[in-house]
């Protein structure tokens, strides 16, 4: 019992002992075991670096971002080089060749390559290279023109609609979902057909205009029904800006990456829409010399002499990858997800 008794006191002692040395004084009491504070002093702490900004450091942005992330990706620089070369191809075919595309002499119907003619002839005699390069121009025209058609009209009705909502997003997002319901190929027959006195390029452009807005419509919408409950459009509103300012200068400027990509994705969409609106034959006129009309012109002798029909479709195919590779790359760098990952 004692040897009990004689153990606990030894406990209680060391108890005190230890309280008594970890205890602190202050000037408001004194803390208790388990609530010491250890304030290191300024020298070991240099806050000032922390929380500095490195001010040589160059000003970055999303368009910024995206440029150093597309140079770094070789679809992108592959893309780049093929477009760049197909534009300068349409925009100078003379470099290429010096033969006029309509000039035909039956006496060279379907001869084989040879020098200045590495293409040979087509079934009418004319030169399938010369061809082939200025039907660069007449696709990537109606290419360029239509995409850019589609991406104005489609941001307006699109970017209205998600700006103002209430009854003028109701009558908009139905009137977009009236053309998305009539497949654009069908519908440029349609029209196609039924205006036949004339055929021009502004004429395909316009006829792929009407039924190809729609999804860029639908992408502007979303994405201003996103950027327009952001901060910085409430900030300029209590600045005193009116909605239609907002709208032009903060909101769809923020907008406009996903309505690239999907421009420069659908462009080679136009491209083969036009192809097989001039292989049915009631695209362009034969005058015009365009891929389309001379794939058209080559099915009929497709198994006795199908390089005919080979170059201009391998141009179709080259120029539609082209662009398809440049919205997937340029998707890529838009896309802040992608670019953290």
């Amino acid at each position: 019992m004692s040897d009990k008794n004689h153990q606990d006191d030894d406990m209680t002692d060391f108890a005190m002992n230890e309280t008594s040395r970890s205890s602190v004084t202050s000037g408001t009491g004194t803390v208790l075991p388990g609530q010491e504070r250890y304030v290191a002093s300024l020298d070991e702490t240099p806050l000032h670096e922390v929380d500095s900004m490195d001010e040589s450091a160059p000003a970055s942005n999303m368009w910024t971002d995206a440029w150093r992330t597309l140079r770094r990706n070789p679809l992108f620089i592959v893309a780049g080089v093929l477009i760049v070369f197909i534009v300068f191809v349409a925009l100078f075919p003379g470099v290429f060749t010096h033969q006029n595309p309509n000039y035909c002499q039956l006496e060279h119907s379907l001869e084989k390559g040879g020098p200045g003619h590495p293409f040979g002839y087509d079934t009418q005699g004319c030169d399938v290279f010369t061809r082939t390069v200025y039907g660069t121009r007449t696709s990537l025209s109606v290419g360029l023109l239509t995409t850019l058609l589609v991406v104005i009209v489609g941001t307006l009705i699109g970017g209205l609609a998600g700006f103002f909502g209430g009854w003028i997003d109701a009558v908009l997002s139905r009137f977009t979902d009236i053309f998305m319901a009539i497949p654009m190929l069908l519908g440029a027959i349609v029209v196609l057909q039924m205006f036949r006195t004339s055929s021009s390029i502004w004429k395909i452009v316009l006829v792929l205009t009407l039924f190809g807005w729609t999804q860029t419509a639908r992408i502007a919408r979303s994405s201003v029904l996103e950027t327009k409950n952001l901060e910085f459009n409430t900030a300029s509103t209590a600045l005193g800006s009116t909605p239609l300012r907002n709208l032009v200068r903060h909101i769809l400027p923020n907008s406009v990456a996903s309505i690239i990509v999907v421009g420069t994705t659908s462009l080679g969409s136009y491209i083969v829409s036009e192809a097989t609106l001039s292989f049915l034959g009631i695209g362009l006129p034969s005058t015009t010399v365009s891929w389309g009309g001379d794939i058209s012109n080559a099915q009929a002798i497709l198994r006795t002499d199908p390089s005919v029909l080979f170059y201009p479709s391998a141009a179709l195919a080259i120029t539609v990858l082209a662009f398809i590779m440049m919205g997937d790359a340029v998707k890529d760098a838009l896309d802040p997800k992608s670019r953290t990952a």
